[in-house]
């Protein structure tokens, strides 16, 4: 597997993103969620992406932090090799949808149950999941400042975080900031500047929903005729030629593809060995 740059470390090309092993209206059961962190870690994968928010419900917050830490905890392989990434700052609300709190108490008191459901004594890298704008976002990422400081985490890095953004959490954190998670696909070409940005920093880019999001990476071929045709002609998933693409983007790029299948994760894996050409390239971002 190839690996990138991030912080203090460097992961594999790929990472796995751990949240539809979580979400109630698409999760598997427990066994296969195992199966399908193993099948990553076996193949090569260093980094998995989770969040105390990923639960099926809002009195099951840490439901994903802990299933990655079940799945670690009876792999054969070197834990200690593998970066855990969470955050903390969305929560869950009775109805099943989603909130904000940036306060720094609350990031605070994030970390500790996050540290908890990880069972680890300082979070590999820990991550503010989104802006709350009720909270001016110094504060909040001051707050992320002090938990680096005190070695509650080890990196630090935002997530859904605007240039602007990127460049206050950079010069907060005394140039430590490790990682910028956006959204990034083919549908969602609107995080081009903050590549740009963290690309200008070091700074590593985590594209979330790469493939398009749960419901909709499946259908990516048939909705980005570019992707079928490149994928057609290497005999390859669309799937995986969208993931080589946004490895081309930038050196500071790796993907966090979801997955709920050892067999999607390995299709994922393999876009790390796929080098697209400059005329593939050129028809892809057309």
């Amino acid at each position: 597997m190839n690996t990138r740059p991030l912080g203090q470390t460097t992961v594999s090309s790929i990472g796995l993103g751990a949240m539809p092993m979580s979400v109630a209206e698409h999760m598997p059961d427990e066994a296969q969620s195992i199966r399908t962190i193993h099948a990553a870690l076996d193949a090569g994968v260093t980094l998995i992406d989770t969040a105390d928010a990923y639960a099926p419900a809002h009195d099951q917050v840490g439901h994903n932090e802990r299933l990655v830490a079940k799945a670690l905890a009876s792999w054969g392989g070197d834990r200690d090799a593998v970066l855990v990434a969470t955050k903390g700052g969305h929560t869950r609300v009775p109805d099943g949808g989603w909130a904000l709190d940036g306060r720094p108490s609350y990031l605070v008191e994030a970390c500790e149950r996050s540290l908890r459901a990880l069972g680890v004594e300082a979070i590999g890298l820990y991550q503010h999941h989104r802006p709350d704008p009720s909270v001016p976002y110094e504060e909040t990422i001051g707050a992320l400042r002090d938990l680096l400081d005190a070695g509650k985490i080890r990196m630090a890095g935002i997530s859904n975080a605007d240039p602007g953004q990127i460049r206050t959490a950079y010069d907060i954190l005394g140039g430590r900031l490790a990682s910028v998670q956006n959204q990034y696909s083919p549908a969602f070409r609107s995080s081009e500047p903050e590549v740009d940005v963290c690309e200008d920093l070091g700074v590593a880019f985590l594209p979330w929903s790469p493939l398009g999001g749960i419901s909709s990476a499946g259908r990516l071929g048939g909705e980005y005729e570019a992707f079928a045709k490149v994928a057609e002609g290497r005999g390859v998933s669309p799937q995986r030629v969208c993931l080589a693409w946004e490895l081309s983007r930038s050196p500071v790029v790796i993907p966090i593809p979801g997955a709920s299948r050892p067999e999607s994760v390995l299709d994922s894996v393999a876009a790390a060995d796929l080098v697209l050409t400059a005329e593939e390239l050129a028809l892809l971002d057309g």
